[in-house]
């Protein structure tokens, strides 16, 4: 009735009899397992995004397990709705001294938003990160450079969802508020500050590569590309001419790119990649990566959203480097911190995979007194 190796068994050790039961159970365990997944389907299987034409390789496959797991962050997300105006209210400008920005809220909508802000920037340190800790009558005074910042950055908040709603809602209503770069922190995760150059001591000319920096996202490729393309107006993300033979001088004549800058435009585009967790065709035709005319919509929206970097950098975060303390500024130049793609998304297509942080916030999305629907 049993295979001859099992009476041999049986017999050379009359006393075990679990071991070969467990030997049976494991394998018919693994046997309806591997049947289940035959018959049911991998429970891990791959998801994939159509950015383009089939049959192209247009397509980004995701793994159900990853791209249905929740931002961690979001859990620590505070939000209140507001309180609807009567009319009639006293406005907080003309209850507290110095409000320069959000002045014409209600003292309860006032407050609201105050205790937001202290909740997704300071929590651990409360209302004292910007105000110090003396009392409600000092609160008025510029006395730290914490508040002078924050009230820059209220701005900021404003005017990206005011004036570059084509990238932030781009997909749907989802704007941004404090917690989508702070998340909890007092200085956001993922700023950055110049490093440029990184190899002054290499023989030779390293084309400002060559050493693994975060900037180049611990790569070869070169470390300035966040300095250059995320701070000018003018500078145009281009690489060398596919043809072999060209008019013109690389690097002198408009148009016509070296082979560091089209280096450093692949430092760009990694740093694009990882800050979002996709891939290259997220934003192009793999077989037509140079034809315009073949990029997906997402391509656009990125265009968009390095422009409105560059304005954050360039209105905002750089004119702000007088008033931060030698320990908040960078270590080789001393400037100001400064915001790129992965600072708001950390890693996600959608920063905290598109949650609606503008909702409960009217006041944040205009710079104009707020609308309460």
């Amino acid at each position: 009735m049993f295979p001859k190796w099992f009476d041999k068994w049986n017999a050379d050790n009359p006393t075990n009899i679990f071991g070969p039961a467990i030997a049976i159970g494991v394998v018919g365990s693994a046997v309806f397992a591997a049947a289940l997944i035959v018959t049911w389907g991998n429970p891990y299987q791959t998801e994939s995004m159509q950015t383009g034409p089939r049959g192209t390789g247009m397509s980004v496959p995701e793994y159900n397990v990853s791209r249905t797991a929740p931002d961690p962050t979001i859990e620590a997300y505070y939000t209140e709705e507001p309180y609807i105006p009567e009319g009639g209210e006293e406005l907080a400008k003309d209850i507290y001294e110095n409000v320069q920005v959000l002045g014409e809220l209600t003292d309860d909508n006032f407050n609201r938003v105050m205790l937001a802000i202290t909740q997704w920037v300071s929590p651990e340190e409360g209302c004292a990160y910007c105000h110090g800790d003396g009392d409600l009558e000092t609160y008025g005074a510029d006395d730290l450079y914490t508040k002078v910042v924050s009230r820059r950055m209220i701005q900021m908040t404003q005017n990206i969802n005011e004036n570059w709603d084509a990238h932030v809602n781009a997909v749907a209503e989802v704007g941004v508020n404090c917690y989508t770069c702070h998340r909890g922190q007092n200085v956001p995760s993922d700023i950055w500050f110049n490093v440029t150059p990184v190899n002054e001591n290499a023989s030779g000319w390293a084309a400002v590569q060559n050493r693994a920096t975060p900037m180049s996202t611990s790569t070869s490729l070169p470390s300035n590309a966040l300095e250059v393309y995320l701070t000018d107006y003018d500078s145009l993300v281009n690489v060398h001419d596919l043809d072999s033979r060209v008019a013109g001088v690389p690097g002198i004549d408009d148009g016509i790119a070296t082979i560091q800058k089209t280096e450093m435009t692949f430092s760009l585009m990694n740093y694009f990649s990882n800050s979002l967790g996709v891939n290259c065709v997220f934003c192009h035709n793999s077989r037509a990566f140079y034809d315009a005319a073949q990029y997906t919509p997402q391509w656009g929206i990125a265009q968009m959203g390095r422009q409105m970097v560059i304005e954050m950098n360039q209105e905002y975060l750089i004119p702000l480097e007088d008033q931060y303390p030698p320990e908040r500024l960078g270590p080789i130049y001393a400037d100001a911190p400064k915001a790129a793609c992965r600072t708001c998304h950390k890693g996600y297509q959608r920063p905290m995979q598109g949650l609606n942080v503008t909702d409960d916030w009217p006041e944040l999305v205009s710079s104009e007194a707020p609308v309460y629907e």
